[in-house]
């Protein structure tokens, strides 16, 4: 039996991706606080460089957390439960054979890294020692995007929350076990992220044991079958582009703003947090979008889908307006906890009202990637992604010459506006597709 569609449904999905969220920078605080404990420089750039280069590696398969959760919720609107529990067997197996093919291809990765960011010699030699070790988890690691997306599509958000939860926990935990009980330094952050990782995992997995009961799970005419397995590389890629060019975007903003000089640099990499932090908070919403969208775009239900836009939208709006406003109101005395320079302070502070219209900017593109990859209109999303990524770059060169920092702030928004119209544009074919599901 469907359950209705209502505001308390939408909450029940949105809030544990919110708390979920709210874990993750602790995590980086607690890595950080145990090996500076050491009292040397080097252990705690070390986490830091190691830290980053796995994150960014492991972030190119996040295509599968999204491809998943589009996928596994149309499975679920059209009563297709041996596609369901299939799609999690093709996960894993993506999942299995990118985490393998990391560790064969460790030695390259590792250099490759090093020659676009090098490092000091004793930081690059703490830092491969810390990657080494955690290297192993990757099967691991990118394997829960694929057991998260299945969690979400099921509007089982509670699951992912315990999940993200327990991984930190454990983090945690043997972190301070292994660095300040045992002093094994960086290698024992590196074990510690090891052992959480495989933990989440297997903790995911028994989340999802219930796909154990339909033969599907198993079956290699339906996991290997040709057509499906085509779909799901043209849904990922497309993903994995808009993606790219998403990230590409706020790395070119980073890179151009350090033309302004090191503060006008620093103040952008602290409003950029007010940035990471609406992302976050907008994270429940549009996960709820996915499933909700993909549920009824599987179902052919074109009223429901449309009503799951309208309602999951609203969430969004209000969100931003209250982030809005206490960016506004107590923007500066965040800056002041982020930052210490009074130079930044005050730089920062100059371009803080670009922060608070940006979130009422950008929710529109937010919420419309989640409707969007719920309905697996992934071609759209790539296509209307390579719009904007072409326009922030035009914006950028007529209007920084003329004014500076502040139209680099101008040329994100104008992306995020442009992103915002062409998907717009393409949503009455997205329920049309919908509706021909009837």
């Amino acid at each position: 039996m469907t359950p209705d569609l209502t505001h308390r449904r939408i909450l029940r999905i949105a809030i544990p991706v919110v708390l979920s969220n709210a874990t993750v920078p602790i995590l980086g605080a607690v890595d950080t606080g145990v090996v500076g404990q050491m009292g040397q420089a080097a252990p705690i750039g070390a986490v830091g460089v190691g830290a980053i280069i796995l994150s960014a590696v492991y972030w190119i398969f996040g295509f599968l957390r999204m491809g998943t959760t589009g996928l596994a919720a149309q499975a679920i609107g059209a009563d297709d439960k041996v596609e369901l529990v299939a799609l999690m067997s093709r996960a894993l197996l993506i999942a299995g054979a990118a985490g393998l093919s990391l560790i064969v291809l460790q030695p390259l990765l590792f250099a490759g890294a090093f020659a676009i960011s090098p490092a000091e010699p004793a930081v690059e030699e703490l830092a491969r020692d810390y990657m080494q070790i955690r290297i192993w988890s990757a099967p691991a690691a990118i394997a829960v995007y694929g057991i998260t997306g299945w969690l979400i599509a099921q509007e089982r958000t509670a699951a992912v929350l315990v999940v993200q939860v327990a991984m930190n926990g454990i983090n945690i935990a043997l972190d301070l076990w292994f660095v300040l009980g045992l002093d094994w330094g960086v290698e024992g952050v590196a074990i510690a992220t090891f052992i959480a990782e495989w933990g989440g995992a297997a903790l995911g997995l028994w989340f999802c044991r219930d796909f154990l009961r339909v033969p599907g799970w198993r079956d290699p005419a339906r996991v290997f079958d040709g057509a499906r397995l085509r779909r799901m590389a043209v849904v990922n890629t497309d993903i994995l582009i808009r993606s790219v060019l998403l990230q590409a975007t706020f790395v070119s903003f980073l890179l151009y703003g350090a033309d302004f000089g090191t503060v006008t640099l620093a103040a952008n990499q602290v409003l950029l947090q007010f940035l990471y932090i609406t992302a976050y908070a907008l994270d429940g919403f549009a996960f709820a979008a996915e499933a909700l969208v993909g549920r009824y775009f599987g179902a052919g239900d074109r009223a429901r889908l449309r009503r799951s836009v309208i309602m999951t939208g609203a969430w969004g709006v209000a969100t931003v307006l209250g982030l809005s406003l206490v960016f506004h109101l107590a923007g500066g005395w965040i800056i002041d906890l982020m930052a210490k320079a009074p130079e930044v302070r005050d730089a920062a502070r100059q371009y803080l009202p670009w922060m608070v219209i940006t979130p009422l900017l950008g929710v529109a593109s937010w919420m419309l990637d989640g409707v969007f990859i719920g309905a697996t209109r992934t071609r759209d999303m790539r296509n209307m992604m390579v719009i904007s990524f072409v326009t922030y770059f035009v914006a950028v060169t007529l209007l920084v010459p003329q004014y500076g920092n502040d139209g680099l702030w101008m040329a994100l928004l104008v992306s995020f506006v442009t992103r915002a119209v062409t998907l717009g544009a393409r949503y009455p074919a997205l329920e049309a597709a919908a509706g021909r599901a009837e």
